[in-house]
């Protein structure tokens, strides 16, 4: 599944071709994906202006110019691809797992939403396991949308800082690991990063997430390292266009190139890549969910 450094790839791709469009017709060739699609989906879509695209978490939000949201997930496989006005095309994120090239009533199986823009750019939406969401919501009270209701803070917003994230974990006796991939706590954080964040660290992913914590519920020095590590990594990664795991693609149909930099994920029984490190990077399963460290630098 894309993490945050994907999905704000695809928002920065979407972003020129949908803020200040408006949509002239939508295509809608099933009633849903992971969920029903909203009704009338089509008909409350048409004719409106998208005001601006932001990302929640792993969530991209086109705001429209009747005070509604349309709220966007690629779940496992969603991918968007842009026939723009010009005649050329661009995919702002592929994050096809094994995508099918079959074609059924004269249109890619798998293409299931087409939005056709005021320019006469279109933009379309293919999902093979139709894990992604759609959905139209108000724009007032977003929060307290089922989708967003719960959810934590940004990573990247200002608010992770050392002392809010300390009074967080304070007592808390999951792995740290554990404790930041929980969406309640920060938002957006996926395996992927938070593997790579705890060894950039030093922390082991199976240390007690309170002992990032005084008693008093104060920061300690791993504490500060490890924001500089999480808001560093994220950077670095959309810096370098996301990660590129099987055939995701930047705007443009380059790869991501942030795969070539992984310090532990997918690297189990490589060297690690600490300097003056002699250990080997081992996996793990946390949670369902493989764990990618070295036991030698990582404590």
């Amino acid at each position: 599944m894309p993490e945050l450094p994907e999905v704000e790839t695809v928002r920065r791709g979407l972003k020129p071709v949908l803020v200040g469009n408006a949509f002239a017709c939508v295509e809608q060739r099933r009633p849903d994906l992971r969920f029903p699609l909203p009704e009338r989906f089509g008909e409350r879509l048409k004719g409106r202006t998208i005001e601006g695209l932001d990302r929640r978490a792993k969530y991209l939000l086109a705001r429209l110019d009747d005070g509604e949201v349309l709220i966007m997930h690629l779940g496992m496989t969603g991918r968007f691809a842009i026939d723009k006005a010009n005649g050329t095309k661009s995919a702002p994120g592929d994050f096809v797992h094994g995508q099918s090239p079959a074609v059924e009533f004269g249109f890619p199986k798998h293409e299931h939403i087409v939005f056709h823009m005021g320019d006469g750019s279109a933009v379309r939406y293919s999902d093979v396991r139709r894990f992604g969401i759609m959905d139209l919501a108000p724009a007032a009270g977003l929060n307290d949308h089922a989708l967003f209701k719960g959810l934590g803070i940004e990573p990247l917003g200002g608010d992770l800082t050392p002392d809010w994230l300390a009074r967080k974990l304070k007592g808390k006796t999951t792995p740290i690991k554990a404790a930041l991939l929980d969406q309640r706590l920060i938002a957006g954080l996926g395996n992927i990063y938070v593997c790579e964040a705890l060894h950039r660290a030093g922390l082991s992913p199976t240390r007690r997430a309170g002992s990032l914590a005084t008693k008093s519920g104060r920061p300690t020095e791993k504490t500060a390292t490890l924001v500089r590590s999480i808001t560093s990594v994220l950077r670095d990664a959309i810096r370098a266009g996301g990660s590129s795991l099987r055939d995701y693609r930047h705007t443009d149909g380059r790869l991501g190139r942030f795969q070539h930099r992984f310090r532990t994920y997918g690297r189990n029984g490589e060297h690690c890549k600490t300097p003056a490190c002699d250990g080997t990077i081992g996996r793990i399963a946390q949670g369902g969910r493989s764990t990618f460290y070295c036991p030698i630098c990582q404590k």
